[in-house]
Order: structure tokens, then C-alpha cells, then sequence
């Protein structure tokens, strides 16, 4: 199939950012090309910045986006551009509703990576539960040093945010003989899986969990920060494989020094890549670099249905 043109006869070309693919491509791209449009990659491997978007997307009519922040005023440059179409979920960094009176379709893909986030969200459970990261450096500095860890099996996991991801957390915590209790906005009230299984309100999380999981988008305060830290039980751990925004890092550092908190364990940050950060690098948080969707399963899913919901956006312009 010929390029697909614009009505001046210049080529239509789709922009890829996405780490995950932008690097070293993936077979569904090639499907964008058998429609005859040209695939662009801004920043291989790198979340670009927005120079190189701007020399990247005039002339683009679709736009697989990964985490990279789209303003209103920045998209309104492109005034050729029909579609951004997510990897995954999470859209907080688009300014959607400036995009929609742009008349830009924004797409996801639910569902997607929730297997891979939920997986990621138990093993750095594990991890910091049993301090594996420690007690990995340890030996790797010569020293045979061991603290002692403690066993999930009779403890409660306080799932904040249960929808596909948290759901999947909850399911595995349970197979580990926790107990689980979980807060969300719009509970599914058909959601029960166990009877070690309950749903409660956000202050019932807080105040009767030991490990608390935050899955939520979000929220106009944080869920741990300084308004709530005082509700948890001394000792409770943190998880976030969600938004950087959940968690207040000065709160926290403060909460992890005191003892209040026992550990927190982060996918997510404000700015990414963080660079050497006080949270980063304290020795009571677990740190990975966004990899909550970075399977090769879930990457499959997600840029299958980020391609699949672009090409029927685009073709719904015609």
C-alpha cells in the first residue's frame, strides 16, 4: 500500500515513543506501516524531550505516546495531529480535555500491563518484606550480615484502588495466606474472592493494614502524606507501582526515619528518570525504574491494542 497523504500530496507519518518499542521496534508496527503511513521515532529508547517532539511531529496525524507530559499549549502546535494512542492506562500526563477541543481522539489500552504491575507489586512486597535488596549488597560487599525478615502469610495487604490491577494484586496475596483489605472509589461489589477477603473505607486501610498497595490514579492529595501517615500502624509498608503523586516524599522520608514507616518500594516518580534523590537512595526504599509493564507479555498486549485503537481512530477520520 502506497504512503497515505494529506490532500497537498505530503506523506502521513505516525510518531513512537514508547521505550518499550521505540528502541528496537515491535512487529505490530509494522501494521501501522502496512497502512501506508511512515513510523517516526523522536528519541529511540529515551523519553523524548520536547525539542525532539517538535522536530518529529509536525506532519503526523497519529501518536503512540509513552509518559512523556502533553500539554495543551504544546499540542496545539500540531495542528494536523487526529490521535494519541497509549500504551497502557495512564493519561495524566495528556491534557485531555485541551486535546478533545483540539479534536484529538485520546486512546488506551486497559487491561494491558495489569499482570505485570500486579506480578512487579508482590515481588517488591516480597523483597522488602524479607529485605532481599540488603541483604543482596551485603554479600556483595564481602560481609555475611542477615537481619531478620518476616512472613506475609497471616498479615493484611491494604489494596487502595481496586480495580484490574489491584483485583490481581489481591487474588495473589491471598494465595500467600494474607488477608486483604481493599478501598476503591467504585467498588465491584461482586469482587470476592475469599473470605480472608474484605472491602473497607480508606481509613480502615490505613489505620488496620501492615503492607498498603496504592493502584489508584490521581488524587487531589496525597493517600501517604502528612494529613494520613499519622493513621498507619508503626511499621506498615508502602507499595507504589501507581503515581509518583500518592506518596508525599518529604512525609515519607520523615515517617521511614521515625520508624512509623518500615519501608516504601516505588515504581514511580515525579520526574523520571528520578537521578541520585534522598528517596532514591535511602536504605529503607526499594527504587525500580518504571519497569511495572516492562514484560515482554505486556508489552505485546499493550502496543497490539495501542496500534490496533489508533489505526481505527485514524480510520474513523476518513
Amino acid at each position: 500500500m502506497p504512503p497515505v497523504t494529506t490532500h497537498d500530496g505530503g506523506t502521513r507519518r505516525i510518531a513512537v515513543t514508547p521505550r518499550s518499542i521505540s528502541g528496537g521496534g515491535h512487529p505490530a508496527l509494522r501494521q501501522l506501516e502496512k497502512a501506508g503511513y511512515d513510523v517516526v521515532f523522536p528519541a529511540p529508547g529515551a523519553v523524548p524531550t520536547e525539542q525532539q517532539l517538535r522536530s518529529a511531529l509536525p506532519g503526523c496525524v497519529g501518536y503512540i505516546a509513552g509518559t512523556e507530559r502533553l500539554s495543551g499549549q504544546f499540542l496545539s502546535e500540531f495542528p494536523g495531529l487526529k490521535a494519541i494512542s497509549r500504551n497502557g492506562v495512564g493519561i495524566d500526563s495528556i491534557d485531555v480535555d485541551a486535546a478533545t477541543k483540539q479534536g484529538i481522539r485520546v486512546l488506551t489500552a486497559p487491561g494491558a500491563n495489569s499482570q505485570g504491575v500486579a506480578e512487579l507489586t508482590v515481588a517488591l512486597m516480597l523483597s522488602a518484606i524479607r529485605g532481599i535488596p540488603w541483604h543482596d549488597g551485603q554479600l556483595k560487599a564481602g560481609r555475611w550480615a542477615r537481619r531478620a525478615g518476616r512472613e506475609v502469610s497471616g498479615q493484611t495487604l491494604g489494596v487502595v484502588g481496586c480495580g484490574q490491577i489491584g483485583r490481581r494484586v489481591a487474588t495473589m496475596a491471598l494465595g500467600l495466606g494474607m488477608k486483604v483489605l481493599a478501598f476503591d472509589a467504585y467498588p465491584l461489589e461482586t469482587f470476592h474472592p475469599s473470605e480472608e477477603f474484605s472491602w473497607g473505607s480508606l481509613e480502615d486501610v490505613l489505620r488496620t493494614s501492615d503492607v498498603i498497595s496504592l493502584h489508584m490514579p490521581p488524587t487531589a492529595e496525597p493517600v501517604i502524606g502528612p494529613n494520613t501517615i499519622g493513621l498507619l500502624k508503626r511499621g506498615t509498608g508502602i507499595i507504589n507501582t501507581a503515581r509518583a503523586s500518592l506518596v508525599d516524599e518529604d512525609s515519607v522520608i520523615a515517617a521511614l526515619e521515625s520508624g512509623q514507616i518500615a519501608f516504601l518500594a516505588t515504581d514511580v516518580f515525579d520526574t523520571e528518570p528520578p537521578g541520585r534523590t534522598p528517596l532514591v537512595e535511602h536504605p529503607n526504599v526499594i527504587a525500580t525504574p518504571h519497569i511495572g509493564g516492562y514484560t515482554g507479555e505486556s508489552v505485546d498486549r499493550a502496543t497490539w491494542a495501542a496500534v490496533d485503537n489508533l489505526l481505527q481512530a485514524l480510520a474513523n477520520q476518513h
